[in-house]
C-alpha cells in the first residue's frame, strides 16, 4: 500500500481518480486546490502525487518544481488536456515520471501509477537535469542513428570537435542536444578534461549568477574554472535573464580577446556550447535575447532534429535501450514484435528520445514472456493505425490495447 496524492480542480475526475487508487489498497488523500495540494505534500509527504497542470489558484509546474525541490522521492504524474503536450513534456523534463492527456482510461491511470511506484527510489537524475525523470542507466552513452539527419549531424561534429567557436544547439526538449555537446567534447582535444553542464532555468538568477562568473573578489567558484580545459554547456540559454546575458557576452568577449592575444589563462580555457529549445533568432525579434549575444554563441549553429524527423532511428534506439535495460536488470533482453515497432515508428514523440526511453523502460515492466506488444505501450502511443500485414497483404486497425500473437 502506497502513500498518494491527487491534487484536481474538477471533483468529478478527482473523485473518480481517488476512487481507483483506493480501490487498489492505497492510502488516497485528494485536493481541489494547488494550496492545499503544498500542504498536504509537505504534511504527508506521499510516495506518489498525480496533478492537474491547469489549476484555479496556481500552476502544476509550479508545484511539480516545488516537489522536486522539497520532496523529490515523492513520483510526480501530470494530467494535462490536448492542448498542453508541450507544457506536459516540460513537467517530466522537471522530474515528473510521467503525463496523462484527458480524456484518459483509468486502467492506464492504474498502470502509470504502479509503474511509478515500482521505480520510487530507483534514481532519477544528474546534475544538469537534462532528462530527470528517466534512469541514467537508459541514457544514451553515444549518439545513435542511421537518418540522414543524424549522418549531418556527425559530420560536423567531426569537423568542428576542435574548433574554438561557441556553438548553439537549438532542438526540442528532449532531442538530444546535450549528448551532441558530449559528443563534441569527446571527439575534440578536450576530451580528458571535464565536460560540465549549467541549466539556465534550474537555480535563481543570484545563484546562476554565482555560478557564472563567482564572488567578486574570486572567480574560483565558476563553472568555467571547475571544466579548465575541457568544455562547459549552457542549456536552455533563452532562460538566462538579459542581466546576466550582458555579462556573459562580456565574459566571451574577454576569452576571445585573450585567446588572440596568447594572455588567456587556464581557468578561462574553456569550449562554450550553448542550447536552447526556442529559436534564439525568435527570441532576439521578441526582445528577450540580446542580439549581440545571438551572434557571439551562434558562431556554429547545429539543429538538432526531433525524433519525429528520423523515424528511421527509432528501432536502432529501442534496440540500443532494451539492450541497456538487459544489462542493467540481469534479466534476458526483450523482444519487440513487428505490429509494436510499427506503433512505435508511427507515434510523433512530443517528448522525442526521452519520451521514447521512457515508454520501453514502461513496456519492459508489463510484457510477456519477454516479448514487447501493443498492449505493453502507453495508450498515447498505441492509438488506432492501419497496419499492413507484409505476410498477408491485409490492413488492420489495431485499438489502443490490442494484443497480437
Amino acid at each position: 500500500m502506497a502513500n498518494i496524492l491527487i491534487i484536481d480542480d474538477e471533483s468529478g475526475i478527482l473523485n473518480l481518480m481517488t476512487k481507483l487508487c483506493r480501490s487498489q489498497g492505497h492510502d488516497t488523500t485528494s485536493v481541489l486546490t494547488g494550496r492545499e495540494g503544498i500542504e498536504a505534500l509537505d504534511r504527508l509527504k506521499p510516495d506518489c502525487m498525480i496533478v492537474d497542470l491547469v489549476l484555479g489558484d496556481m500552476n502544476g509546474i509550479e508545484i511539480i518544481e516545488y516537489s522536486q525541490q522539497k520532496h523529490p522521492n515523492t513520483q510526480v504524474i501530470m494530467v494535462t488536456g490536448h492542448g498542453s503536450i508541450e507544457t506536459a513534456v516540460e513537467a517530466m523534463r522537471l522530474g515528473a515520471f510521467d503525463y496523462l492527456t484527458k480524456p484518459f482510461e483509468l486502467a492506464d491511470l492504474q498502470r502509470t501509477v504502479e509503474l511509478a511506484l515500482q521505480q520510487k527510489g530507483k534514481p532519477k537524475g544528474s546534475d544538469a537535469k537534462s532528462t530527470p525523470e528517466f534512469d541514467l542507466a537508459m541514457e544514451p552513452s553515444r549518439l545513435i542513428g542511421k537518418s540522414p539527419k543524424m549522418e549531418e549531424i556527425f559530420g560536423i561534429i567531426d569537423k568542428i570537435a576542435d574548433n574554438a567557436s561557441p556553438v548553439l544547439l537549438e532542438g526540442e526538449f528532449g532531442s538530444g542536444k546535450q549528448m551532441v555537446a558530449r559528443s563534441i567534447h569527446n571527439k575534440s582535444k578536450r576530451n580528458q578534461n571535464p565536460f560540465k553542464v549549467l541549466q539556465c532555468s534550474a537555480l535563481p538568477e543570484e545563484l546562476l549568477e554565482m555560478e557564472l562568473f563567482g564572488l567578486p573578489s574570486s572567480r574560483s567558484e565558476t563553472i568555467f574554472n571547475r571544466a579548465m580545459g575541457g568544455t562547459v554547456l549552457l542549456e536552455e540559454v533563452h532562460m538566462l535573464p538579459l542581466r546576466l546575458q550582458s555579462q556573459l557576452e562580456s565574459y566571451l568577449e574577454e576569452i576571445d580577446a585573450r585567446r588572440l592575444t596568447g594572455t588567456l589563462p587556464g581557468y578561462m580555457d574553456v569550449r562554450f556550447i550553448a542550447s536552447s529549445a526556442k529559436s534564439l533568432e525568435e527570441c532576439v525579434a521578441n526582445g528577450t535575447f540580446r542580439e549581440d549575444l545571438y551572434y557571439k554563441i551562434s558562431v556554429i549553429p547545429i539543429q538538432v532534429p526531433a525524433l519525429r524527423a528520423r523515424k528511421e532511428d527509432i528501432s536502432l534506439l529501442v534496440d540500443y535501450f532494451l539492450g541497456r535495460h538487459a544489462d542493467r536488470t540481469g534479466k534476458s533482453r526483450f523482444d519487440v514484435d513487428k505490429y509494436a515497432i510499427r506503433l512505435l515508428e508511427q507515434y510523433s514523440w512530443p517528448g522525442n528520445v526521452g519520451e521514447l526511453q521512457n515508454a520501453i523502460e514502461r513496456a519492459c515492466a508489463f510484457a510477456e514472456k519477454n516479448t514487447i506488444r501493443p498492449v505493453d505501450l502507453p495508450p498515447k502511443v498505441a492509438q488506432k493505425v492501419e497496419i499492413t500485414d507484409d505476410d498477408e497483404q491485409v490492413t488492420h486497425q489495431l485499438p489502443i490495447g490490442t494484443k497480437l500473437a
